[in-house]
């Protein structure tokens, strides 16, 4: 099924492009259409942002191609994407910006925190090109998980991505290091989740008197004192995943505000690895990966 290049594109200066004739995992296609190149090699184009399918830059492993999709082929690593204290932007058109926030940093203002936010510097950051230009917030992290979230560059696409959120986001994957051994391979986790006087999220099985929250997590690896989750959310209520860690005992490492007993990280283990939805206006997915964070990686393998 090998392809010959049909060509180049405007992309970069030596894009190769392949066609695809039938259904095939992206890294599958690749290694039988780069035979020059090994499978590490492979795997470090899609790493470092070479591949694209479409108009889109994909970095998984098995992203399921379909016949009739273009892929192609960079020779040369995008230019670094723009960066600020706190957070890199990872995505910017004129509907909407998606970033990587760092851990530490507050999505939006609070009564404590008024100025170093994510939503301050991306305002700043819009007003650079026009002083006139605004954005607006989607959804939030909580100070202490890093990961990708996206805003809003009008009120009209904020409405557009709130109003039908579930159905707009496809996909919110994160990587969870909690606490103790977790014996089920995965599992589903269903409560209704409602806050108390005191701002603390707790489950209950009212659904008269919560809102239902829905997690589901594999474990990714696992040791005595810690396990490695991968945890995807079907519902995204507030605090979702830390109430449902609690619930099931093993508190995210550093969140003592949900039972966790332990700082191994010197932060929460809780970051938002994946994030896809559909375009607000071109109707297509977007779908942005970043790594598991290096202090993750190092807890696990210690």
């Amino acid at each position: 099924m090998t392809l010959k290049p049909t060509g180049n594109t405007s992309k970069a200066k030596a894009n190769t492009i392949f066609k695809v004739t039938e259904p095939i995992g992206l890294l599958k296609f690749l290694i039988l259409n780069l035979p020059g190149k090994s499978r590490n090699t492979v795997k470090s184009l899609l790493a470092h942002r070479q591949v694209w399918v479409g108009k889109q830059i994909e970095t998984q492993f098995d992203f399921p191609l379909l016949a009739g999709n273009e892929v192609s082929v960079s020779a040369e690593r995008p230019a670094e994407e723009t960066r600020y204290r706190g957070l890199r932007i990872l995505f910017e058109d004129s509907s909407v910006i998606v970033i990587e926030k760092e851990a530490g940093l507050l999505s939006i203002a609070s009564a404590k925190d008024s100025i170093h936010t994510a939503y301050s510097i991306l305002s700043n950051h819009v007003k650079l090109e026009n002083p006139q230009n605004r954005i607006f917030i989607v959804h939030r992290l909580d100070r202490d998980t890093s990961g990708v979230m996206m805003f809003a560059k009008s009120e009209k696409v904020q409405t557009i991505l709130q109003k039908d959120w579930q159905e707009n986001v496809s996909e919110r994957t994160y990587v969870a290091i909690v606490e103790g051994r977790v014996e089920n391979d995965k599992e589903t986790i269903r409560s209704f989740l409602k806050e108390n006087k005191a701002m603390i999220v707790y489950s209950t099985m009212d659904s008269e008197n919560g809102d239902e929250a829905i997690t589901h997590y594999k474990v990714l690896k696992r040791k005595e004192q810690y396990s490695l989750l991968e945890v995807e959310l079907e519902t995204g209520r507030k605090n979702q995943i830390r109430v449902h860690m609690k619930d099931i005992g093993h508190s995210v490492v550093g969140d003592e505000k949900y039972g966790s007993k332990t700082d191994s990280l010197g932060r929460m283990g809780l970051h938002a690895r994946v994030l896809a939805f559909k375009h607000p206006l071109t109707g297509k997915t977007c779908r942005f990966e970043t790594a598991i964070p290096a202090r993750f990686s190092r807890l696990m393998e210690g």
